[in-house]
Order: structure tokens, then sequence, then C-alpha cells
């Protein structure tokens, strides 16, 4: 099975992750939207800052591959307005789709409306720009129960305000890649919590991203159910090696 199609190829780090300098970062940047337009990967997943960059190297390369970003990346706690004004930001300058980070810590200390309020304005932003958009909901930081409630309100509020032609648009997303656990922890998709969010998304798709690093694991999640898988090791998985990728 050739699973490029399903591979989200990342690359997130800023400059100060990286220990680069700006040129420097912006090489690996560059090589990593190449890699994706030679693969053939579904999409390349950038930084808003270089959205512009990878939508000119596709365009120029005739490509199919889409531009993907990320939104209230990595924390998710920005305000609503911050965030909305960062996915137009991406979207003016030629991104497909809108990763949001979703306040998950609001979630956690019972700020819902605060939750549900930048999901629906966050997802009717990218509706009404013909965009997809996912839900980051940062499983690494939930228990099982706040897995499967946060997903399930994510949901509920997509079914409630959008209509059924929609639903595909909206994903469900495991995680950042760059969430700190502790002893080592899985900060990732788990097969664990790729089933519970599957139970309870539905009819949104779910996108598994972080800690998928083998061909095995990748078919494992596609099998599973889910639509999209997020890597910055996709040239290894989809060549059937193993990954040495953080995220």
């Amino acid at each position: 099975m050739d699973i490029r199609n399903y591979l989200d190829s990342t690359y997130l780090k800023t400059n100060d992750q990286a220990g680069l300098s700006e040129s420097e970062n912006e090489a690996i940047a560059k090589g990593f939207i190449q890699e994706a337009i030679n693969e053939g990967f579904k999409l390349i997943m950038i930084r808003p800052d270089r959205v512009a960059l990878a939508k000119k190297m596709i365009v120029e390369a005739s490509s199919d591959v889409l531009v993907g970003t990320v939104v209230g990346f990595p924390e998710g706690t920005s305000s609503i307005d911050s965030k909305l004004n960062e996915a137009l930001f991406s979207i003016q300058n030629g991104a497909d789709e809108l990763d949001y980070v979703c306040n998950y810590e609001a979630f956690k200390a019972g700020d819902i409306d605060l939750v549900k309020n930048e999901i629906l304005n966050g997802t009717k932003l990218g509706l009404d720009n013909n965009k997809i958009v996912k839900w980051i909901i940062e499983v690494a930081a939930l228990n099982d129960k706040q897995i499967a409630e946060l997903t399930t309100l994510i949901k509920n509020i997509v079914v409630a305000n959008f209509k059924p032609e929609e639903y595909n648009s909206v994903f469900v997303k495991s995680s950042t890649g760059f969430y700190k656990t502790e002893n080592n922890l899985p900060n990732g998709a788990t097969v664990a919590s790729i089933k519970i969010m599957l139970e309870n998304s539905k009819p949104l798709p779910v996108k598994a991203a972080g800690g998928v690093r083998t061909y095995k694991e990748a078919l494992e999640m596609i099998e599973l159910g889910v639509q999209r898988i997020g890597t910055s090791g996709a040239k290894a998985i989809a060549n059937g090696e193993e990954t040495s990728s953080k995220y």
C-alpha cells in the first residue's frame, strides 16, 4: 500500500527550537517542501510565516501537494482573536488547511464556553474560505475521559452549526508533537487515544499526529480509520523505514 496520500509531511521548528539561524532553518524548511513535492505527499505542514514560500514552490513545480499550517501553536492558549488573525494571514498567503490548537487547558479548567466559541468561529473562518480545518486536542495532556469529551464537544459543535457535506472538512487531530511529557511517556498519537477519538468523532474524520514512526505503525493507524497522519519523518515511513523523528 502506498500511504503517501495519507501523509502530512511536517516541519514546525522555530529557529530557536532548531538552534539555527533564520537562513539555516529556512533551508531545512525548503528541503521539506521540496521533498513533499518530489514524493507526492498529501500535504506539507509548515509554520504560518513559511506558507507563502511553500505555495510558491508548489505552484512553480506544478504540484498537487497541499499547504497546511498551524494556528495557536503549540500551546493553544492564545485568544480566539489572535487565532483568527493568524488563520486569516495564512489563508491570504495560500494555506489550504488550518490546524488549530484547541485551548485544551481552558477545557480542562471548565471554561467550555471559551472552547465552544473558538471551535465555532475558527471552523467557520476556515469553511467560509473553502479550507480544511483540524482541531488539535493534545491527547498527552488529557486523560481518556477528557479525550472522549473534547472530541465529542468538537463533533457536536460542527454537527449543530455546519452542513453535512462540510463534516469531512473538519478533523479532530491528536497532537502537536511538541507537548512535554514526564517520564518519557508518549507525547503524540497512540492506538488507545486514537481509538477513543474515532469512537467519539464520527462523522468527523481523525488525524493521527506525533508518535507514528514506522510504516507498520502508520498502516495500523489507517486500518483503525484515520484519514491523515502527521509526521516529520514522512519519507522514511513511506519507504518502509523507521524514522528517528520526535514528531
